[in-house]
């Protein structure tokens, strides 16, 4: 039975459901109201490892009569029913605030987790309306929806999360809900580091003796002292003389990043374009494009005479600036809006291709590109992304068993 008193002018009232679900509770409840004329005008559903949670509001008659027959279904379905009369003006249907998504992805999220991340949320007044579980098996992954007031700047809430992601081993992403996020058609990926475990260009200085010198004037850029474009032409030229054969045999036999294949295995099948757009080198980029299936692969094309490399680039340099421009051409040649696009990137080459996309992901990046950047993903894989779009683990699973089924 319930605790509470209808006082004799409530007309709205809300009622809770909970207990071990089966089919036919709804249904049964739902009934009740249809058979006495009762006015349902919300409700709200979840099931939580077979346990039921289910939130009615409806309009009730001075007689009282429909609470009466929910109270006894719940006693013969074995559930328990509660019920607490609202006012009136709480009855109608309330503005709907700004949204966004939290997404936590981690290896394990618990207590400790849930909690520095609800208390960052309160402390920025950001209400929570929902929680989604979207990894199986063990939680490491959730979806919360959290209101802000219209004149709220999610600015500073970004920058919180930001940084309890930095203190903390699970990455936390906050985006704006709405049609666009759950329908991108594009990825765009930078090469090394991102798609790739490494750094090509170290690999084959590595192979020709000359790291020590590649990764000097590698550190000279990123300390301002020369810009991109200068850096790749110096270090092309310490790689002059190298066979291309042995460029061939690094470019087979580079690790893809954690979840790489599985992130453009799951994207194929769902109908998205993807694309790799590097400052690094063809060979590698047009061999992975073949190997996964990739739709687009551009790079640094490298001058070869005689099966050896010259150490000089042909054409125009993919740096930051021709990055975003040829996310912005696939996207056109697409019918695609930026929206539409995910780019996701590691180093600051790429800050200006993820400013383009609806949605920059800072890779396993610098706290430079992570600030700017709309997420960041540090714990994760490369496959965290399906959870950024909404997907949930099943739905991957049932995604890629569908793919080998065909």
């Amino acid at each position: 039975m319930s605790g509470y008193t209808i006082a004799p002018k409530a007309s709205h009232v809300i009622v809770t459901v909970s207990g071990p679900d089966r089919p036919g509770i709804t249904a049964r409840l739902t009934g009740i109201l249809a058979d006495m004329g009762t006015v349902l005008l919300d409700i709200e559903q979840n099931v939580v490892r077979g346990h039921l949670s289910l939130g009615m509001l409806i309009g009730i008659h001075e007689d009282r009569g429909a609470l009466k027959e929910l109270l006894f279904a719940a006693k013969e379905l074995d559930v328990a029913l509660d019920f607490y009369p609202v006012a009136d003006v709480l009855a109608t249907a309330p503005k709907r605030l700004p949204r966004y998504v939290v997404t936590a992805i981690g290896k394990s999220l618990g207590a400790v987790e849930i909690h520095a991340l609800s208390k960052v949320l309160a402390e920025y007044h950001a209400n929570i309306a929902k929680i989604f579980r979207l990894s199986h098996g063990e939680l490491r992954s959730i979806e919360v929806h959290v209101e802000l007031a219209e004149s709220q700047n999610p600015g500073p809430l970004k920058e919180a999360l930001l940084r309890l992601g930095m203190n903390s081993a699970f990455d936390i992403a906050l985006q704006r809900e709405g049609i666009f996020r759950r329908s991108k058609r594009l990825v765009v990926m930078d090469m090394d580091s991102t798609l790739i475990a490494v750094e090509f260009i170290d690999e084959l200085a590595r192979a020709h003796g000359v790291l020590e010198q590649v990764a000097a004037v590698t550190e000279a850029a990123m300390a301002g002292e020369m810009d991109y474009d200068e850096s790749l032409r110096r270090r092309m030229a310490l790689l002059e003389g190298l066979d291309v054969a042995v460029m061939k045999r690094i470019a087979a036999e580079v690790p893809l990043t954690d979840g790489a294949e599985r992130l453009i295995r799951a994207l194929r099948r769902l109908g998205y374009r993807t694309a790799v757009i590097s400052g690094g080198f063809s060979i590698a980029a047009d061999m992975l494009k073949s190997q996964l299936g990739i739709d687009y692969a551009y790079s640094n094309t490298p001058e070869i005479k005689n099966g050896k490399l010259t150490g000089r680039v042909l054409g125009e340099i993919v740096n930051a600036s021709r990055k975003a421009q040829l996310l912005d051409t696939i996207a056109q040649s697409e019918g695609i809006l930026l929206d539409q696009v995910i780019a996701v990137g590691d180093g600051a080459n790429d800050l200006l291709m993820l400013e383009k996309a609806g949605l920059g992901i800072a890779f396993r990046a610098k706290l430079k590109l992570r600030a700017a950047a709309d997420t960041s993903i540090s714990a994760g894989g490369l496959d965290s992304i399906l959870y950024l779009l909404g997907l949930n683990g099943h739905e991957v699973d049932e995604v890629l068993a569908f793919e080998e089924s065909t």
